[in-house]
């Protein structure tokens, strides 16, 4: 698949890309519906431009949307988006208020939990909704922290996600004017495939992390290395030839 990306450029597309890159690196760029990479096999440059779709295009244009709302405790929708999560993540169990001491539960640093979704905003709150909702037996073994063995120090389940949102949108590098890697474009593929394709990596991405951190036996204060092997674990999967979508990334086995 990422062969046939690669050669799906046209060759005046190539020849634009050749007179346009004045230095020959291994960085990549975006222009008005158009993508360009730069790689360098053996040394030569070889520019590669491949065109958004209208599909691609919009639907990258509703993502980037998503990822710019920062999360408001005002806002009426953002409130309810809240208390979703709540009754998601505790089926019968009544909240108490937005703001409680029950929040700890999940993993919030404190009872107010708008004060987490700083580093990501209020996509960060999707993320999780969408996990609680589509996968809600995964979602329920890492909230309760099962299949942990010996007395090894969790990690804020809650907080964690919303490290895991930022995490992929560093990856992904949907806003950079300059991206350095393929992956960007890989994803763009992927998200013609599925409108959901970036809530869909977030819950892999949860399960992987997850799984590192047992395999490490890691504490709390290992999480951004573990984060780390997460994202390296991601691109490498993104990378693999037959992988098309979010689900047939082998990780995806992850989840139940």
């Amino acid at each position: 698949m990422k062969r046939a990306l690669l050669h799906s450029a046209s060759s005046s597309s190539k020849a634009r890309a050749t007179s346009d890159n004045k230095t020959c690196g291994s960085a990549c760029w975006i222009g008005k519906g158009l993508t360009c990479v730069c790689f360098k096999p053996k040394g030569i440059c070889q520019p590669i431009c491949i065109t958004l779709t209208p599909l691609q295009e919009e639907r990258l244009r509703r993502l980037k949307r998503r990822m710019k709302v920062n999360f408001d405790a005002s806002k009426p929708d953002h409130q309810d988006a809240l208390r979703a999560l709540w009754s998601a993540s505790f089926p019968g169990e009544e909240l108490k208020g937005l703001i409680s001491d029950q929040w700890k539960e999940m993993g919030w640093q404190g009872k107010d939990p708008s004060t987490d979704f700083r580093g990501a905003g209020f996509i960060s709150l999707e993320n999780l909704l969408f996990f609680a909702k589509a996968f809600s037996t995964s979602f329920q073994n890492l909230l309760k922290k099962q299949g942990r063995k010996g007395p090894v120090l969790g990690y804020p389940f809650a907080v964690a996600g919303v490290n895991i949102t930022f995490m992929i949108m560093q990856m992904l590098e949907l806003d950079a004017t300059k991206p350095r890697t393929f992956i960007r474009t890989i994803f763009l593929q992927m998200l013609s495939e599925n409108e959901w394709a970036f809530d869909l990596l977030y819950c892999v991405a949860f399960m992987v992390m997850n799984k590192k951190w047992l395999e490490t036996n890691a504490t709390y204060m290992q999480f951004n290395d573990v984060l780390k092997s997460t994202r390296v674990q991601l691109e490498k999967e993104l990378m693999i030839d037959d992988v098309i979508r979010i689900e047939d990334m082998p990780s995806y086995n992850l989840l139940c």
